[in-house]
């Protein structure tokens, strides 16, 4: 009986001994040519993100820019002051005429400065709807935009030593030529002609100074007028006048009378004398 029972439990264990294991499946390796082709699909993948980035970047940058330059390319005369220096010494010395020197153009026309450059606190222009000319500025916009200002430093053009300011101002942008100096200094004539006319400046029902009309002998169809001046005794109508040369006046202190859109820009009241060009057949004497 104890025999029959160990042979049973030997047959048992020889049979557990004996049980077939579970086979285990294992994935084919893929072949070398796809693993590559899947590595180059993941550069690639990676490479357009980063394009992506770059150009969500690039456009970033040039909306911030493109919004600057819209904003600050079309300066005008509201722009923030840009103060000159302090008048020097000299200035309060008597001063000989100017040195010949083209400050503005009107077609054939050469305007030159009116007062000694050493006098001159500014140089502005500003509209007006009294049916004077357009000026063409010799030299460069002091408070031009940023945009102004690349074009000129890419392409060049005007003058870099004489500067003016835009002041705004209704009609023709440039029609009037304000030459800023210290009430008291000497005027000279801006072109070679011949006086037409002295006559009172009258602003609000009186009389501040004078306008001197002159005929320029290279384009006797147009008038030169100037203002805010006191008109030398000397100054007759009728009589020839050189460019800086001939003394023509004085300026005015025109500080209680009006505001002085150059008082921006210079370190006084922006007194100056007036120039502004019209044609000869429609000038209208007060």
């Amino acid at each position: 009986m104890e025999l029959a029972l160990d042979s049973a439990t030997a047959v048992s264990r020889s049979g557990q001994l004996k049980r077939a294991r579970r086979g285990v499946s294992v994935r084919a390796m893929p072949p070398p040519k796809a693993v590559e082709r899947a590595r180059r699909a993941r550069r690639r993948r990676a490479a357009g993100h980063q394009r992506a980035r770059r150009v969500a970047l690039l456009v970033l940058a040039s909306s911030a820019i493109g919004i600057t330059l819209l904003l600050t390319a079309f300066g005008s005369g509201t722009s923030t002051p840009v103060p000159t220096a302090p008048a020097p010494a000299e200035r309060l010395l008597p001063t000989g005429p100017p040195r010949p020197q083209i400050v503005a153009l009107r077609d054939t026309l050469r305007i030159q400065m009116p007062v000694a450059q050493s006098r001159v606190t500014a140089i502005g222009y500003h509209g007006v709807d009294s049916g004077a000319l357009e000026l063409e500025p010799v030299g460069r916009r002091a408070n031009e935009g940023v945009l102004g200002r690349f074009v000129r430093r890419v392409f060049g053009g005007g003058d870099s030593r004489l500067a003016y300011y835009q002041l705004g101002g209704r009609g023709p942008a440039t029609a009037v030529l304000d030459v800023g100096a210290a009430p008291g200094t000497d005027v000279y004539a801006p072109v070679d002609g011949t006086v037409v006319g002295i006559t009172d400046l009258v602003i609000g029902g009186r009389r501040y100074g004078f306008r001197i009309d002159i005929q320029p002998a290279s384009a006797p169809s147009l008038v030169v007028s100037l203002t805010h001046l006191r008109s030398d005794p000397a100054l007759k109508v009728g009589g020839a006048v050189t460019a800086a040369t001939t003394k023509v006046g004085t300026v005015l202190d025109f500080s209680r009378v009006e505001r002085q859109a150059l008082a921006r820009y210079t370190q006084d009241a922006g007194n100056h004398v007036s120039v502004e060009v019209h044609p000869a057949a429609t000038l209208a004497i007060p």
